[in-house]
């Protein structure tokens, strides 16, 4: 903590090698949680890339009581709110397309799922499949949800980093599951769901 009061106090006093820390101590984390929340990674790289310029603009507004961390998750979830909202502005005439990245039987592979073309073939149905009801579900229900369930957050960090009560946060995961789990009950066996039919 001692550090992350260090790096903060040279961010705020304007010392460039100190940014250039903070970029490189989250830029994975920032660009995985925009790539849980987009599904796309061009999207992924624009939010967080974002993220940081937001951060180094508003860095002098930090509260020395919170986390770091917190924060930059609280400015990379309002940023892809934000890129989703001037998104669907400017698509409004576009028929919607899918962000689901093509089939990739080497990553698939790298995720532990080989074996023959039809078992990856249908591991990459299942991917889009959860993809497109992740989609489905309201920005704060899906950000709740990839935050705990893909990033492994505790319900304090994630109600630090939205800004909303624990139960708030606890009312939205279980809205989201339910939701996930009625869209994506044909694979209740691949995915461990329970039978709620």
């Amino acid at each position: 903590m001692d550090q992350e009061r260090a790096l903060v106090r040279r961010l705020q006093e304007g010392d460039q090698a100190a940014f250039r820390e903070l970029v490189e101590q989250y830029k994975e984390k920032i660009y995985y949680l925009a790539l849980d929340l987009s599904g796309n990674h061009h999207d992924a790289e624009d939010v967080s890339q974002e993220v940081f310029i937001k951060a180094f603009r508003g860095i002098g507004g930090f509260r020395s009581g919170s986390k770091l961390s917190t924060w930059l998750y609280r400015i990379t979830m309002n940023t892809f709110i934000d890129s989703k909202r001037r998104k669907q502005l400017k698509v409004v005439s576009l028929p919607p397309t899918d962000d689901v990245d093509e089939f990739d039987p080497v990553a698939l592979a790298a995720d532990g799922v080989t074996g023959n073309p039809e078992r990856l073939l249908n591991a990459a149905k299942i991917d889009e499949h959860i993809a497109a009801a992740l989609r489905a579900l309201s920005d704060q229900e899906r950000s709740v949800f990839v935050m705990r369930h893909y990033r492994e957050m505790q319900i304090k960090e994630i109600s630090g980093a939205l800004n909303i009560a624990e139960g708030t946060v606890k009312s939205l995961l279980f809205r989201s599951t339910r939701k996930l789990r009625d869209r994506l009950w044909y694979y209740r066996d691949e995915l461990g769901l329970e039978d709620s039919r």
